[in-house]
């Protein structure tokens, strides 16, 4: 069987961004204690490792030295220091205590996974606290304090190795783009909802890469009330012709699932069954896996889903009923969705076609 690992801490779920934010740190614990409930941690080719810290040195793979000093003072109360200026303030990147370490942790989490499927001691890792892909540089960004995603690519690219990026997060993977835009180590693929309609704005078909990155970054925009066909129409027509044709060592996806129809803050509609339909597609095109969480905001979701996206890794289904301990603490019935979106057939003729607009602009530019 297929040998997975499942990096998970208390320590990533015990700090956040305050209670009024939407990233609710819980959405890990409850993904933890589910997998938990369903007895999938303590299958015989599955481990749990708890994850370490980042050192600066390897946050520096990445993120700017005074990026990280600042994160580390504004993290241990310093507030003399022009947070502003790196992206932090009121709204979706607040300074909270204990933030260097929380998301230094998932950095960490990163590039263990990382460094497990490198020496082959596993053949999938999911490092579910992370996939933080907004953070730039030198600022944070969309939720994202450190972009791990990034990191830990870069730490595989710095051994020679070919790295596909695939990100289904309903926002753009902006940060990781960024990072590897000039290169032809790394192909990074975004599914997203257009940026005309989401932060962070970006991700347009014709952000292609440059220099010798030239056609090495591919998006997929996609309209606001993308359904369950149109979006794997769209995965199936793009993703695994570019993935055959760069032959990468490692792929690495990630896996949010803010493009469920009841995300709070998008628009995309897929239900599980389509989330599932995508976690097995991405198993059957990794040869190593390397898997980080990412978005979503609907906590009774992610949890269901991300279980669905371990059980592909670890070669494990599961019963239908949520077990009972878990519901009884957490309400709920079912691990998939009984119902969908609610589209007439005028709505879904219309975001059909866009869809299919997108595909063969996508196609024709990178020559699929």
């Amino acid at each position: 069987m297929r040998r997975a690992i499942f990096l998970s801490s208390p320590e990533t779920w015990q700090h956040g961004h305050g209670p009024q934010h939407p990233l609710k740190p819980e959405r890990l614990q409850r993904t933890f204690e589910l997998l938990s409930e369903y007895g999938t941690l303590a299958a015989p080719n599955v481990q749990v490792i708890q994850p370490r810290l980042a050192e600066a040195d390897e946050l520096s793979l990445f993120h700017t030295q005074d990026y990280i000093r600042v994160t580390r003072a504004l993290s241990s109360g310093e507030l003399a220091l022009p947070a502003g200026s790196y992206g932090f303030g009121p709204g979706d990147n607040p300074v909270f205590s204990g933030m260097y370490e929380t998301e230094a942790l998932k950095a960490g989490s990163a590039l263990q996974a990382a460094e497990l499927l490198y020496n082959g001691e596993c053949d999938a890792a999911f490092s579910y606290s992370g996939g933080l892909h907004h953070a730039g540089p030198d600022f944070a960004s969309g939720f994202c304090v450190f972009n791990d995603c990034a990191v830990a690519i870069q730490w595989l690219v710095d051994r020679g190795l070919r790295v596909a990026y695939v990100d289904i997060d309903v926002h753009h993977g902006d940060g990781v783009q960024n990072a590897f835009y000039g290169t032809d180590r790394v192909l990074t693929i975004s599914l997203h909802q257009d940026p005309r309609t989401l932060f962070p704005g970006t991700g347009f078909v014709d952000e292609i890469g440059r220099g010798a990155g030239t056609g090495y970054s591919v998006n997929v925009p996609l309209p606001p009330l993308t359904f369950d066909e149109a979006y794997l129409r769209a995965f199936e027509a793009i993703v695994p012709p570019l993935l055959r044709r760069f032959s990468p060592d490692i792929v690495a996806t990630q896996l949010g699932v803010d493009t469920h129809y009841t995300d709070p803050l998008a628009n995309l509609a897929l239900t599980t069954h389509a989330q599932l339909a995508l976690f097995q597609a991405l198993d059957a095109l990794s040869p190593r896996w390397l898997a980080f969480g990412g978005g979503g905001y609907a906590i009774d979701l992610v949890p269901r889903s991300w279980a669905l996206a371990f059980g592909v890794m670890s070669e494990q289904k599961f019963p239908e009923k949520l077990p009972a301990a878990y519901r009884r603490k957490y309400g709920g019935s079912l691990l998939h969705d009984a119902t969908g979106p609610d589209f007439t057939d005028a709505v879904r003729l219309r975001v059909s076609g866009a869809v299919d607009e997108v595909i063969a602009q996508v196609r024709q530019l990178h020559a699929i």
